[in-house]
């Protein structure tokens, strides 16, 4: 059934569907050869140049379009660029076959790919019209379903159980209960599965709400019996075609098998390999925000939150203000801004046998009990050896501690929702001793609500948060403790079993006044360290000299020559290049004068010890790429950058420090124009 909304997003949902129709005809015409190899040629190719198109309609397509409010905006926006990507290579390997005599080997390859994906497709729709009696009711749902060119064998359905309530927001969402078991009937890289429960129904279902297996016996399983002894018989069916294929044609069958089991084993998380041999603790599981962090690309990254935001009409900035008066950034108060302090973790487990620690940390952002509304910032741990279920984090010592150890943070947040709140996720990174292998886990979860249930803000003192097992998405499941849980005979035991169990302790306080001045000239969204206030205002400042004040017109995109603006969010993904840009200038303002502290002045000096300090550091072919949780990796960069800013202050001492960059003892990494311009069109939210 299509949907009702009538928006641009639904407009390409009804393009994409009328191309694969298309597609789909053309592929059956050419099997049946019931039109010329001149005809389908042309068709295919007009069917390549009508999806380029629409591809870049989708890519251009942003929220503000829409007329409506539209519920997982970008994930159905990826979905449409992904079925569009698969139509694409469809049409490419079929125009392949369709194009005149003499290909490449690679060519051949790519017919050979070809076919095999046409056969499993006539297999697939062989068995769609055997089914045809059961599938009468899925039949209006086909048109929402997250559709794929892909061969049936990297796409066949697994079994899940639900592990919490899941209400559908909006058409196509499937709603479930806990413990319901479905059949997932496609992956998608969004985190939005395509399910059926066992009334039959169909839609997406996000995949934190999802566990692998099935919880109920197998009495209960009638109809996933029934599903299982449906595709056993699709296999006797692809098996009895491919005895009457050629030798080419089970070489290649039987190495489609290999992939599929290939793929399965590949899919088998290590977490629950672990699990298995007892090395993890009761309620862990793999890190939920690391997740988000991999699959979601800088969407949850600080650098993405410190660009500017447009308005609704993309004219203009809807975060980003000069004061007339004073020609500096306009402030601007934001529903919530609080600054907390993270104290200590204690009684956290620790993974068992086999498994080496390489980092203790807290992954932390806004959080509306079902979905995060801020980056994601990550605060390392200390710990004792000798007392390992105790975390701590260091006390902010201004210019030495770095940032990635300050436990004192901010947030700043516009979202209305009344359950807005912080999320603490406590994770470790992890290598198996014995393969290599690396990972994140999730140790327990703590959510601090910043309001009450009448809507006052949190009054300022420290808070024991207990630590929850499992994701922020399931409920009561408690971490491992030391003391059984049960029923306590006496008070004493009582109070015993309370301090055994993991607890997660922060302060919120207020901050300076300078602080609360600088925090006001930040985005409206952003959770970081306390210790970068000054640096990330000074930057604000000059992204709106150059947007607001240097700009010809408010219209003009133009790309703009701002190294500093150009490479400045990079700092906030790599912390110790952060670090050393606060070092570099922290020494600059000792030297500074009061008369020098000038607003003018600052801009000016900044840009001149961020030219001849990370800027440099930037693009040093010394420097090793930013790994996260690589102890031999941070320690190498360390090194190289303690080195060369000691011999860039040393520079700036005696010169302007533009010729850092032409002096032959200074390697520097190729020139490339990126470097230099900062592309508003591309980085702007």
């Amino acid at each position: 059934m299509p949907l009702k909304r009538k928006g641009p997003l639904h407009l390409i949902q009804r393009e994409v569907d009328g191309i694969k129709n298309q597609v789909e005809s053309l592929v059956k015409d050419v099997q049946k050869q019931s039109v010329s190899t001149e005809e389908a040629f042309q068709r295919c190719h007009e069917l390549q140049v009508t999806a380029e198109k629409t591809l870049k309609k989708v890519e251009n397509l942003t929220k503000d379009n829409e007329s409506t409010t539209v519920g997982n905006f970008n994930q159905r926006k990826q979905v449409e660029e992904k079925r569009l990507q698969n139509v694409l290579e469809h049409l490419n390997m079929l125009s392949v076959e369709l194009s005149p005599p003499g290909p490449s080997s690679a060519a051949a390859g790519a017919v050979s790919k070809e076919d095999s994906e046409e056969e499993d497709g006539d297999d697939e729709d062989d068995d769609d019209d055997d089914d045809d009696d059961d599938d009468d009711e899925d039949d209006d749902d086909d048109d929402n379903e997250v559709e794929s060119l892909k061969p049936p064998s990297q796409s066949r359905p697994c079994i899940y159980t639900v592990l919490s309530d899941f209400t559908g927001q909006q058409e196509g969402d499937l709603s479930v209960q806990k413990g319901d078991v479905l059949r997932i009937i496609r992956r998608s890289a969004d985190g939005w599965w395509l399910a059926q429960d066992n009334k039959g129904t169909r839609g997406v279902v996000p995949k934190t709400y999802l566990k692998f297996g099935s919880g109920v016996d197998e009495d209960e399983n009638d109809e996933d019996d029934e599903d299982a002894t449906e595709e056993e018989e699709e296999e006797e069916e692809l098996n009895e075609d491919d005895e009457l294929t050629n030798d080419k044609d089970k070489k290649r069958a039987s190495l489609s098998k290999w992939n599929t089991v290939k793929k399965a084993l590949i899919e088998i998380d290590t977490t629950d390999v672990l699990s298995a041999m007892g090395a993890i603790p009761s309620g862990f599981r793999p890190s939920t925000l690391n997740q988000l962090l991999v699959e979601e690309g800088v969407k949850y990254k600080a650098s993405y939150y410190i660009q500017p935001q447009l308005s609704q009409s993309q004219l203009s900035f809807s975060d980003l203000f000069l004061d007339p008066i004073t020609g500096r950034v306009r402030s601007r108060q934001v529903r919530t801004c609080v600054c907390f302090s993270l104290w200590s973790c204690r009684m956290i487990p620790t993974p068992g046998v086999g498994v080496q620690v390489l980092s203790r940390h807290i992954r932390l952002c806004a959080f509306d009990g079902t979905q995060v509304l801020s980056n994601i910032h990550t605060v390392r741990a200390t710990y004792n050896p000798k007392n390992p279920k105790t975390w701590s984090f260091s006390p902010r010592m201004t210019g030495i501690l770095p940032a990635l150890l300050d436990g004192e943070c901010f947030l700043r947040c516009n979202s209305a929702s009344p359950d807005l709140g912080i999320l603490f996720e406590l994770g470790v990174t992890f290598m198996r001793n014995s393969t290599g292998e690396r990972g994140d886990l999730s140790c327990g979860w703590a959510f601090l609500k910043l309001t009450s249930d009448s809507g006052i803000p949190l009054s300022n003192r420290t808070y024991e948060l207990p630590v929850n097992g499992g994701t922020p998405y399931e409920k009561d499941v408690t971490v491992e403790a030391t003391i059984t849980r049960g029923s306590p005979a006496g008070l004493l035991q009582q109070m015993l079993q309370a301090r055994q169990q993991p607890k997660l302790i922060i302060k919120l306080k207020s901050a300076r006044s300078q602080i609360r001045k600088q925090l006001s000239l930040l985005p409206d969204t952003l959770l970081h360290s306390q210790s970068c206030v000054h640096l990330l205002a000074l930057h604000r400042q000059l992204l709106a000299d150059t947007l607001l004040m240097d700009r010809s017109t408010m219209q003009n995109a133009d790309l703009v020559c701002s190294p500093v603006l150009s490479t400045f969010p990079k700092l906030l993904d790599q912390q110790d290049l952060l670090d050393a840009l606060r070092s570099a200038w922290l020494d600059s303002e000792v030297n500074m004068s009061k008369a020098q502290k000038d607003p003018s002045y600052l801009k000016q000096e900044f840009i001149r010890v961020y030219m001849s300090s990370v800027y440099f550091l930037l693009h040093s072919p010394l420097l090793p790429s930013h790994r996260w949780a690589d102890l031999p990796s941070e320690e190498q960069r360390a090194r190289v950058i303690y080195t060369t800013l000691e011999a860039l202050k040393r520079t700036r001492n005696t010169s302007r420090g533009i010729e850092v960059f032409v002096n032959p003892n200074h390697q520097h990494l190729p020139f490339d124009i990126s470097e230099l311009t900062f592309d508003l069109v591309r980085v702007a939210r």
